[in-house]
């Protein structure tokens, strides 16, 4: 039972830092994607695509790495429920343009691929944090007294 209490409370702060770490990795991995992006911008959108790729990818960066800057600064994001059901419905390889572009092109762009790929995975590792951080984020100050009583 002791285990189940350690793990609720530690898993948040592991998932945090990794998070952290998930963010300075895209950050490194966006700089090496500069040639490939330098070439995904001469690819013409498909008929009915509002948005280029870079475009699309530019939009879920800059939500997906807001949110995760909010739990690197804070441990927490700002309108948590509205977050995480947008995150939810934020799937990368929905993207018509994105999938276009990571499935029809077999060996191009591999940087590319991994930043969208790494991008993906730290949606998804926000959205596992934030449940599990509520509890555990939220009060802070009352975890060791949870754990002596518990």
């Amino acid at each position: 039972m002791m285990t189940e209490a350690t793990r609720t409370i530690q898993n948040p702060e592991v998932t945090r830092n990794y998070i952290n770490h998930l963010l300075k990795q895209l950050t490194f991995d966006y700089q090496n994607t500069k040639q490939e992006r330098k070439e995904i911008a001469f690819l013409s959108p498909a008929s009915g695509e509002e948005f280029t790729v870079l475009e699309e990818i530019e939009l879920l960066t800059s939500d997906i790495r807001g949110y995760a800057s909010q739990i690197q600064a804070r441990g927490w994001i700002e309108n948590e429920q509205e977050a995480i059901e947008r995150l939810q419905t934020m799937r990368v390889f929905d993207v018509p343009a994105i999938a276009r572009v990571y499935f029809a092109t077999d060996g191009d762009y591999q940087h590319m691929k991994a930043y969208i790929r790494m991008l993906d995975y730290l949606r998804l590792l926000i959205l596992e944090y934030l449940p599990s951080a509520q509890s555990a984020v939220a009060k802070p100050s009352h975890q060791g007294s949870q754990q002596e009583s518990g």
